[in-house]
């Protein structure tokens, strides 16, 4: 066993703020990590090999981890996260449409509302979603049995999404579990359009069954003017899925301990504008999976900081909705651009320092140095309010040389900064503001360490604060 001389480590690592408990379980055993074997049916891109410093001779306790996908939205992200190789948690695939279920890449599919939808779907109806859930519920309960965390992850505004994943919720939650939503919103553009009750552009006639808002021919629902008499015009389905989608937020956000909404308008501040389609969605599938690997790899892959389940549970527990920040960079200055990109987007500035707590992640190949992980802290930390409850992780993964990759969890807001951040996330910094709390955001430049010059000019950092 070779033996790693760390001198004056607590130095090394100290950050610029007080507040910041940094957890001493570092010592001298440098041993490598025994490497999970990918399961059955799981596609992993390349194997991992860890290596890690840990705080004695016996190996880390793993917490049980399950990751749920619900609804068409969800499996497709669990299918990304499979593929991107996420270790450490077991993944199910939970979907009322049998013909979805075959496409999950996941080791347990679980169809239902099998009587309810007899594996044909839900239609887009959220309540449907939700009465397939009350009917497996028996099922969906036993396979969460032996969970210390479950991941809930689904697009809202569809219907088993938004109808099944409170449900799901609901159960790992009154069982005990540590229970994190991690969810999509609908482009606002879309809400914009189905507000528009009335409007000409999205009467249909009945003989043709035609939408123009989605241009698909599907079923379509008698739709009432405001006066409450009925006109006679229809409206597609596809009408639904926003306004359905905050409520179904609004009842996760109940039984979840922390709720993170990735806003989808988001996708169009940080993909190119020749972007196809599909890929904008697999980007959203890609932050999913960044949010829910930097909390995971935090608890079960022993690292240069070692942090443990109670330490994330203390934070994330019935901590309400939360913020994900994600970033990397294989630039000279790859540290303090990763820890940019994950926190210098456009909310961040006033939300972290009304958090009171934060979760975040450091993952980096086997070149990763103590004083790159210093930088990364002393950036998230000088924007942190100082009595903040601060824990990370540091890992080591071969597959990252040369990269260094920073997932940021921003936790404890107030309610009413909460509600604003679901409805209207632009208008979260107006509430945080009104408050009193004055915004310090540092710049790129006196962020810059004299260990890490930047000299070369600063590529922008990219909008993934969700």
């Amino acid at each position: 066993m070779a033996v790693l001389g760390l001198s004056n480590t607590g130095d090394i690592l100290s950050s610029s703020s007080n507040s910041l408990e940094f957890y001493h379980r570092i010592h001298s055993s440098f041993v490598p990590i025994q490497w999970f074997p990918p399961r059955t049916r799981r596609k992993c891109l390349n194997k991992r090999q860890r290596f890690s410093i840990s705080s004695s001779l016996s190996p880390k306790s793993s917490a049980k981890i399950k990751v749920i996908g619900v609804g068409g939205g969800g499996n497709n992200a669990v299918n990304r996260m499979i593929g991107n190789g996420l270790q450490g948690v077991d993944f199910y695939a939970i979907n009322t449409d049998t013909q979805a279920l075959s496409q999950s890449t996941a080791e347990n599919p679980i169809q239902i509302g099998e009587l309810l939808t007899r594996g044909l779907g839900t239609g887009g109806n959220p309540l449907l979603g939700e009465q397939a859930a009350e009917e497996s519920k028996e099922g969906i309960a036993n396979a969460l049995k032996g969970s210390d965390m479950v991941f809930i992850t689904a697009g809202m505004g569809g219907g088993t999404g938004s109808g099944a994943a409170p449900v799901v919720a609901q159960i790992a939650k009154e069982a005990g579990y540590l229970t994190v939503g991690v969810v999509t919103y609908p482009f606002s553009f879309e809400g914009r359009k189905r507000s528009l009750q009335a409007s000409a552009i999205f009467i249909i006639f009945e003989e043709a069954n035609y939408c123009c808002s989605c241009r698909t021919s599907k079923s379509t629902v008698s739709f009432p003017s405001r006066e409450g008499v009925d006109v006679g015009f229809t409206i597609c389905v596809c009408f639904w899925g926003w306004g359905e989608a905050l409520e179904a937020i609004e009842k996760l956000q109940k039984n979840v301990d922390t709720l993170i909404v990735i806003h989808n308008d988001r996708l169009l501040n940080i993909a190119d504008e020749q972007t196809p389609l599909q890929n904008a969605f697999l980007l959203a599938d890609d932050v999913l999976c960044q949010g829910v690997q930097g909390i995971s790899d935090i608890i079960t892959i022993p690292g240069l900081v070692n942090v443990d389940f109670a330490d994330v549970k203390a934070i994330m527990k019935n901590s309400g909705t939360a913020m994900l920040g994600v970033g990397a960079s294989s630039s000279r200055n790859r540290a303090e651009e990763a820890a940019e990109q994950a926190t210098l987007a456009p909310l961040i500035g006033s939300s972290i320092q009304s958090a009171t707590g934060i979760v975040y992640n450091i993952t980096g190949g086997k070149d990763i140095t103590l004083q790159e992980v210093n930088i990364v802290s002393q950036v998230v930390t000088s924007l942190a309010d100082p009595s903040a409850n601060i824990i990370f992780g540091a890992v080591v993964d071969e597959r990252f040389n040369g990269e260094i990759h920073v997932t940021i969890i921003v936790t404890g807001f107030t309610q009413s900064f909460q509600n604003t951040l679901l409805t209207n996330p632009r208008g979260a910094k107006l509430v945080d503001n009104s408050k009193g709390t004055t915004e310090s955001t540092v710049s790129p430049d006196t962020l810059s360490s004299s260990n890490s010059p930047s000299t070369k000019p600063q590529p922008p950092a990219q909008n993934l604060f969700f």
